[in-house]
């Protein structure tokens, strides 16, 4: 009985600090919040973007589609993750990428420039997958006409008209004989563009030089070997090209060949004048159609889409020291006159 009395007291105590403890005390360790009707919980989106190499175009993709994204609602760290990794101009590294994205089965793959989105077509047909700045995703067999594909693929491309652009070749260079053309013979939208190019130009009495370059390191070799051969050089989306375009323009100022490119962003980097697409502009719209799928659209529905506007840069500086002066009609006409010469 003695034991009992002594007992007693510290049995009441433990439960008298038990039955203390205050709601916040207890929440002390916090705990994640069922879903309720009035606070359901956040679905986290999972959209992995891969880019052949980056270059400013590029990039400007990467970053319209990350802001059209949290326009449509879909923002990066709220209810958003995003992956993105970069082939840096490797082809091999591109299909460990896609290997990789594929395995984690995102809800969204976009791919920026054609050999990323052929390296993810390659390993999937089921995950939904938006291509961009893909110069002609049918002949880069990623969908079978420009209609909805009713495959896992859809996306936008940065398909130029040509005819535009020569008549730009033609305003910068008033007697235009001969159009020098670098570009990567293992890139599709690149060989494209020389096939076009040719079969427009010829008609015309235009030569078309060609000068093939296999790495970035080639690009200002090849430049300078169209010394006295032609007249301007036309540089397409090329990734291997755009990535060297400051050693391009190097090049070109020393045999006084200009530059004229069908992305705006050459300009500042060395190029005369330019008529092509904003990039930004063509990640946004890419943003749109992944945000339609992140809602429940089926990519197979969503036919692939090209950009109507295009914007003129130009950079008198630029042709002054690559030989030639740009008209005044010509300058006056253009979106941007780019006034810092690249280095």
């Amino acid at each position: 009985m003695n034991i009992l009395r002594k007992l007693l007291p510290v049995s009441l105590i433990a439960a008298g600090f038990l039955t203390a403890c205050s709601p916040t005390e207890q929440a002390a360790a916090p705990q994640a919040a069922p879903a309720t009707p009035d606070t359901p919980a956040v679905v986290v989106k999972q959209v992995a973007i891969t880019s052949f190499v980056e270059h400013p175009a590029l990039n400007l993709v990467r970053q319209g589609v990350i802001e059209e994204l949290a326009e449509q609602g879909f923002k990066e760290g709220e209810n958003l993750k995003v992956n993105f990794q970069s082939a840096q101009g490797n082809a091999g590294t591109a299909s460990q990428i896609a290997k990789q994205f594929v395995g984690s089965n995102p809800d969204v793959i976009i791919a920026i420039a054609t050999p990323s989105a052929q390296a993810i077509k390659a390993n999937t047909d089921t995950i939904p997958l938006v291509f961009s700045a893909v110069t002609d995703p049918v002949e880069a067999k990623l969908v079978p006409s420009w209609e909805a594909s009713g495959t896992n693929v859809t996306g936008v491309s940065d398909l130029l008209p040509l005819e535009p652009q020569i008549d730009l070749m033609k305003k910068v260079v008033p007697n235009l004989k001969s159009v020098g053309y670098v570009y990567s013979p293992g890139e599709v939208n690149s060989t494209i563009v020389l096939k076009q190019l040719t079969e427009l130009l010829e008609p015309q009495g235009i030569k078309v030089v060609a000068k093939s370059a296999e790495k970035t390191v080639d690009i200002p070799n090849a430049t300078k070997s169209l010394k006295g051969k032609a007249d301007l050089i036309y540089t397409s989306l090329d990734n291997n090209v755009v990535s060297a375009y400051e050693s391009m323009y190097q090049a070109a100022k020393e045999v006084q060949i200009p530059l004229v490119a069908s992305d705006t962003d050459s300009v500042p980097r060395g190029a005369v004048a330019a008529l092509g697409v904003n990039y930004k502009e063509v990640g946004r719209e890419t943003g749109k159609i992944a945000a339609d799928i992140l809602n429940g659209a089926k990519a197979g529905e969503i036919k692939p889409r090209t950009m109507e506007k295009l914007d003129l840069h130009v950079s008198p500086n630029h042709a002054k020291v690559q030989g030639i002066e740009l008209s005044e009609e010509l300058v006056q006409s253009a979106q941007k006159v780019v006034e810092d010469a690249a280095k």
